[in-house]
Protein backbone atom coordinates (compact mmCIF):
# COMPACT_ATOMS: atom_id res chain seq x y z
CA UNK A 1 0.00 0.00 0.00
CA UNK A 2 1.00 3.38 -0.81
CA UNK A 3 0.29 7.16 0.18
CA UNK A 4 -3.03 8.23 -1.43
CA UNK A 5 -2.93 12.06 -2.43
CA UNK A 6 -6.35 13.48 -3.49
CA UNK A 7 -6.46 16.88 -5.60
CA UNK A 8 -8.39 17.97 -8.29
CA UNK A 9 -8.37 21.46 -10.26
CA UNK A 10 -11.56 22.88 -8.93
CA UNK A 11 -10.00 23.67 -6.23
CA UNK A 12 -7.67 26.54 -8.15
CA UNK A 13 -11.06 28.05 -9.49
CA UNK A 14 -11.77 29.07 -5.84
CA UNK A 15 -10.79 32.29 -6.49
CA UNK A 16 -10.16 35.03 -3.71
CA UNK A 17 -9.36 39.10 -4.49
CA UNK A 18 -6.15 40.55 -5.34
CA UNK A 19 -3.53 40.29 -2.76
CA UNK A 20 -6.01 37.79 -0.10
CA UNK A 21 -3.05 35.65 1.75
CA UNK A 22 -5.96 31.95 0.54
CA UNK A 23 -5.20 32.02 -3.13
CA UNK A 24 -4.88 29.85 -5.70
CA UNK A 25 -1.15 30.00 -5.98
CA UNK A 26 -1.03 28.50 -2.52
CA UNK A 27 -1.64 24.63 -4.89
CA UNK A 28 1.25 25.07 -6.98
CA UNK A 29 3.05 25.46 -3.67
CA UNK A 30 1.89 21.83 -2.41
CA UNK A 31 2.49 20.46 -5.88
CA UNK A 32 6.26 21.30 -5.70
CA UNK A 33 6.27 19.91 -2.18
CA UNK A 34 4.83 16.25 -3.35
CA UNK A 35 7.13 16.70 -6.55
CA UNK A 36 9.36 12.95 -6.32
CA UNK A 37 7.36 11.96 -3.57
CA UNK A 38 6.41 8.02 -4.22
CA UNK A 39 1.95 8.86 -3.54
CA UNK A 40 -0.81 7.55 -5.78
CA UNK A 41 -2.52 10.16 -7.24
CA UNK A 42 -6.26 10.43 -7.11
CA UNK A 43 -9.16 12.97 -8.56
CA UNK A 44 -11.03 14.08 -5.22
CA UNK A 45 -14.67 13.41 -5.95
CA UNK A 46 -17.54 16.04 -5.52
CA UNK A 47 -18.82 15.81 -1.92
CA UNK A 48 -22.56 16.09 -1.72
CA UNK A 49 -25.34 17.95 0.50
CA UNK A 50 -25.77 14.98 2.77
CA UNK A 51 -21.92 15.33 3.59
CA UNK A 52 -22.39 19.23 4.40
CA UNK A 53 -25.41 18.39 5.98
CA UNK A 54 -23.55 15.76 8.37
CA UNK A 55 -21.99 18.76 10.81
CA UNK A 56 -24.17 21.98 9.33
CA UNK A 57 -27.95 22.28 9.11
CA UNK A 58 -29.84 23.30 5.73
CA UNK A 59 -29.68 26.90 6.45
CA UNK A 60 -26.12 27.19 6.16
CA UNK A 61 -25.75 25.16 3.44
CA UNK A 62 -28.23 27.04 1.45
CA UNK A 63 -26.57 30.54 2.36
CA UNK A 64 -23.45 29.78 1.01
CA UNK A 65 -24.67 28.19 -2.19
CA UNK A 66 -27.16 31.26 -2.84
CA UNK A 67 -24.22 33.54 -2.52
CA UNK A 68 -22.03 32.39 -5.06
CA UNK A 69 -21.41 34.55 -7.44
CA UNK A 70 -22.06 34.71 -11.24
CA UNK A 71 -19.28 36.94 -11.90
CA UNK A 72 -16.36 38.43 -9.53
CA UNK A 73 -16.50 37.94 -5.96
CA UNK A 74 -18.92 37.62 -3.01
CA UNK A 75 -17.68 38.42 0.77
CA UNK A 76 -19.44 36.47 3.51
CA UNK A 77 -17.35 38.56 5.95
CA UNK A 78 -14.08 40.73 5.56
CA UNK A 79 -11.92 37.84 5.26
CA UNK A 80 -13.63 34.95 3.48
CA UNK A 81 -14.67 35.51 -0.22
CA UNK A 82 -16.37 33.48 -3.00
CA UNK A 83 -16.42 32.95 -6.95
CA UNK A 84 -18.08 31.33 -9.56
CA UNK A 85 -15.91 28.06 -8.32
CA UNK A 86 -15.93 28.41 -5.05
CA UNK A 87 -18.99 26.14 -3.99
CA UNK A 88 -17.65 22.91 -6.09
CA UNK A 89 -13.98 23.53 -4.61
CA UNK A 90 -15.26 23.07 -1.26
CA UNK A 91 -17.07 19.65 -2.11
CA UNK A 92 -14.09 19.02 -3.73
CA UNK A 93 -12.42 19.34 -0.48
CA UNK A 94 -14.93 17.31 1.31
CA UNK A 95 -15.69 14.57 -1.09
CA UNK A 96 -12.31 14.69 -1.19
CA UNK A 97 -11.47 13.90 2.59
CA UNK A 98 -14.79 11.75 2.60
CA UNK A 99 -13.21 9.27 -0.05
CA UNK A 100 -9.61 9.62 1.58
CA UNK A 101 -11.67 8.38 4.85
CA UNK A 102 -13.19 5.68 2.92
CA UNK A 103 -10.26 4.53 1.05
CA UNK A 104 -8.05 3.85 4.27
CA UNK A 105 -10.73 2.06 6.18
CA UNK A 106 -11.09 -0.15 3.06
CA UNK A 107 -7.16 -0.82 3.26
CA UNK A 108 -6.69 0.43 -0.21
CA UNK A 109 -4.61 3.17 1.00
CA UNK A 110 -2.22 2.77 3.94
CA UNK A 111 -2.76 6.65 4.90
CA UNK A 112 -4.19 9.85 2.64
CA UNK A 113 -3.45 13.34 2.29
CA UNK A 114 -5.92 15.72 0.58
CA UNK A 115 -4.96 18.46 -1.01
CA UNK A 116 -7.67 20.80 -1.74
CA UNK A 117 -8.69 24.07 -0.82
CA UNK A 118 -10.81 26.25 0.30
CA UNK A 119 -9.72 25.36 4.04
CA UNK A 120 -12.21 24.07 6.69
CA UNK A 121 -11.10 24.35 10.32
CA UNK A 122 -12.60 27.98 11.14
CA UNK A 123 -16.33 26.83 9.62
CA UNK A 124 -18.77 26.76 12.29
CA UNK A 125 -22.47 25.42 12.36
CA UNK A 126 -24.14 27.83 10.86
CA UNK A 127 -20.92 30.80 9.77
CA UNK A 128 -18.43 30.34 7.80
CA UNK A 129 -15.32 32.19 8.66
CA UNK A 130 -11.31 32.26 8.09
CA UNK A 131 -11.21 31.59 4.34
CA UNK A 132 -13.55 28.44 5.24
CA UNK A 133 -17.00 27.29 4.16
CA UNK A 134 -17.85 23.85 5.12
CA UNK A 135 -16.11 22.05 8.69
CA UNK A 136 -14.52 19.07 6.10
CA UNK A 137 -12.45 17.13 8.40
CA UNK A 138 -15.17 17.57 10.83
CA UNK A 139 -17.43 16.34 8.49
CA UNK A 140 -15.28 13.24 7.24
CA UNK A 141 -15.17 12.49 11.15
CA UNK A 142 -18.84 12.22 11.22
CA UNK A 143 -18.62 10.17 8.08
CA UNK A 144 -16.33 7.57 9.64
CA UNK A 145 -17.96 7.43 12.31
CA UNK A 146 -21.53 6.92 11.18
CA UNK A 147 -20.40 5.27 7.85
CA UNK A 148 -17.92 2.65 8.52
CA UNK A 149 -19.14 1.78 12.67
CA UNK A 150 -15.68 3.43 14.34
CA UNK A 151 -16.37 4.53 18.62
CA UNK A 152 -13.33 6.40 18.59
CA UNK A 153 -11.57 9.25 15.91
CA UNK A 154 -9.48 11.49 17.14
CA UNK A 155 -8.52 15.10 15.55
CA UNK A 156 -5.13 16.93 15.86
CA UNK A 157 -4.81 20.17 14.31
CA UNK A 158 -1.77 21.93 13.96
CA UNK A 159 -2.48 24.71 11.92
CA UNK A 160 -1.08 27.83 13.75
CA UNK A 161 -5.02 29.36 14.09
CA UNK A 162 -7.51 27.90 16.47
CA UNK A 163 -9.70 25.17 14.54
CA UNK A 164 -12.88 26.71 16.43
CA UNK A 165 -15.19 25.48 13.20
CA UNK A 166 -14.19 22.07 14.60
CA UNK A 167 -14.44 22.31 18.15
CA UNK A 168 -17.83 24.27 17.62
CA UNK A 169 -19.25 21.03 15.20
CA UNK A 170 -17.97 18.26 17.46
CA UNK A 171 -18.38 19.78 20.71
CA UNK A 172 -21.04 17.54 21.43
CA UNK A 173 -19.62 14.65 20.15
CA UNK A 174 -17.80 12.47 22.58
CA UNK A 175 -16.34 9.83 19.86
CA UNK A 176 -14.16 12.40 18.64
CA UNK A 177 -11.22 13.84 20.54
CA UNK A 178 -10.23 16.81 18.98
CA UNK A 179 -6.81 18.31 20.06
CA UNK A 180 -5.01 21.86 18.88
CA UNK A 181 -2.34 23.74 18.88
CA UNK A 182 -2.24 27.01 18.36
CA UNK A 183 -0.88 30.46 18.66
CA UNK A 184 -2.64 32.42 21.62
CA UNK A 185 -3.90 35.21 21.32
CA UNK A 186 -4.18 35.05 17.55
CA UNK A 187 -7.50 34.94 15.36
CA UNK A 188 -10.15 33.72 16.07
CA UNK A 189 -9.92 34.09 19.46
CA UNK A 190 -10.80 30.79 21.02
CA UNK A 191 -8.99 28.00 22.06
CA UNK A 192 -8.20 28.80 25.53
CA UNK A 193 -7.06 25.82 27.87
CA UNK A 194 -10.44 26.12 29.67
CA UNK A 195 -12.61 25.12 26.62
CA UNK A 196 -12.96 21.23 26.85
CA UNK A 197 -16.08 20.30 25.22
CA UNK A 198 -18.88 18.99 26.45
CA UNK A 199 -17.63 15.39 27.43
CA UNK A 200 -14.14 16.82 28.26
CA UNK A 201 -12.85 15.62 24.99
CA UNK A 202 -11.40 18.79 23.19
CA UNK A 203 -7.73 19.63 24.21
CA UNK A 204 -6.69 22.87 23.44
CA UNK A 205 -3.10 23.59 23.60
CA UNK A 206 -2.55 27.41 23.13
CA UNK A 207 1.47 28.32 21.89
CA UNK A 208 2.81 31.63 22.81
CA UNK A 209 3.99 33.96 19.79
CA UNK A 210 7.25 33.85 19.56
CA UNK A 211 7.39 29.96 20.55
CA UNK A 212 9.13 27.26 18.30
CA UNK A 213 9.57 23.94 17.86
CA UNK A 214 10.99 23.13 21.30
CA UNK A 215 7.40 24.24 22.96
CA UNK A 216 5.35 22.54 20.50
CA UNK A 217 7.18 19.38 21.33
CA UNK A 218 7.04 19.73 24.87
CA UNK A 219 3.52 20.78 24.53
CA UNK A 220 2.41 17.19 22.64
CA UNK A 221 4.84 15.24 24.88
CA UNK A 222 3.71 16.46 27.99
CA UNK A 223 -0.22 16.68 27.17
CA UNK A 224 -1.69 15.60 23.71
CA UNK A 225 0.46 12.57 23.55
CA UNK A 226 -0.92 10.75 26.68
CA UNK A 227 -4.48 12.17 26.06
CA UNK A 228 -4.25 10.41 22.61
CA UNK A 229 -2.75 7.23 23.64
CA UNK A 230 -5.44 6.97 26.41
CA UNK A 231 -8.43 7.18 24.23
CA UNK A 232 -6.71 4.37 21.91
CA UNK A 233 -8.25 6.19 18.53
CA UNK A 234 -9.02 3.50 15.39
CA UNK A 235 -8.44 6.53 13.26
CA UNK A 236 -6.51 9.89 13.43
CA UNK A 237 -7.21 12.58 11.50
CA UNK A 238 -5.00 15.84 10.61
CA UNK A 239 -6.10 19.25 9.74
CA UNK A 240 -2.28 20.00 8.47
CA UNK A 241 -1.76 23.49 8.11
CA UNK A 242 1.35 24.87 7.76
CA UNK A 243 1.27 28.04 8.95
CA UNK A 244 3.03 27.97 12.07
CA UNK A 245 6.30 28.24 9.92
CA UNK A 246 9.22 31.05 10.34
CA UNK A 247 8.01 32.77 7.31
CA UNK A 248 4.62 32.48 7.66
CA UNK A 249 3.16 36.24 7.13
CA UNK A 250 0.12 35.57 9.56
CA UNK A 251 1.45 34.19 12.64
CA UNK A 252 4.72 34.67 14.75
CA UNK A 253 5.45 31.05 15.57
CA UNK A 254 8.71 30.08 14.85
CA UNK A 255 8.76 26.18 13.44
CA UNK A 256 10.69 25.08 10.80
CA UNK A 257 9.85 21.70 8.18
CA UNK A 258 11.80 19.55 10.50
CA UNK A 259 9.04 20.65 13.50
CA UNK A 260 6.89 19.37 11.19
CA UNK A 261 8.30 16.42 10.14
CA UNK A 262 8.66 15.04 14.03
CA UNK A 263 5.28 15.67 14.39
CA UNK A 264 3.97 13.82 11.71
CA UNK A 265 5.82 11.03 12.57
CA UNK A 266 4.50 10.94 16.23
CA UNK A 267 1.23 11.34 14.51
CA UNK A 268 2.24 8.05 12.41
CA UNK A 269 3.24 6.20 15.52
CA UNK A 270 0.19 6.75 17.27
CA UNK A 271 -1.85 5.71 14.52
CA UNK A 272 0.41 2.56 14.53
CA UNK A 273 -0.20 1.50 18.24
CA UNK A 274 -3.96 1.98 18.19
CA UNK A 275 -5.37 2.57 13.79
CA UNK A 276 -3.59 -0.03 12.44
CA UNK A 277 -1.35 2.81 10.41
CA UNK A 278 -4.33 4.81 9.52
CA UNK A 279 -3.95 8.33 8.91
CA UNK A 280 -6.13 10.91 6.92
CA UNK A 281 -4.33 14.51 6.73
CA UNK A 282 -5.97 17.62 4.92
CA UNK A 283 -4.46 20.84 4.37
CA UNK A 284 -5.80 23.98 6.16
CA UNK A 285 -3.94 26.52 6.14
CA UNK A 286 0.44 27.72 5.09
CA UNK A 287 0.30 30.80 3.59
CA UNK A 288 4.11 31.58 2.45
CA UNK A 289 4.63 29.41 -0.55
CA UNK A 290 7.99 28.35 -0.52
CA UNK A 291 7.74 27.51 3.31
CA UNK A 292 4.48 26.00 2.35
CA UNK A 293 6.15 23.68 -0.33
CA UNK A 294 8.75 22.73 2.00
CA UNK A 295 6.21 21.36 4.91
CA UNK A 296 4.36 20.18 2.30
CA UNK A 297 7.65 17.55 1.45
CA UNK A 298 8.20 17.34 5.34
CA UNK A 299 4.58 16.25 6.11
CA UNK A 300 3.72 14.20 3.19
CA UNK A 301 7.15 12.35 2.98
CA UNK A 302 7.01 10.90 6.22
CA UNK A 303 3.53 9.69 5.21
CA UNK A 304 5.15 8.11 1.74
CA UNK A 305 7.41 6.33 4.16
CA UNK A 306 5.30 5.24 6.78
CA UNK A 307 3.03 3.42 3.60
CA UNK A 308 5.65 2.08 1.66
Amino acid sequence: MVTAVFSHGDCARHLTPPGHPERAERLAAVERGLAGLAVARHEAPLGVRADVLRCHPADHWERVAGAVPRAGFAALDGDTHLSPGSLDAALRAVGGAVAAVDMVMAGRAANAFVACRPPGHHAERERAMGFCLFGTLAIAARHALDHHGLSRVAIVDFDVHHGNGTQDLLWNEDRVLFVSSHQMPLYPGTGSARERGAHGQILNLPLPPGSGGAAMRAAYEGAAFPALDAFAPELVLVSAGFDAHADDPLAELDWQAEDFRWLTARLCDLAHRHAGGRVVSTLEGGYDLDALAACTAAHVGVLAERGA
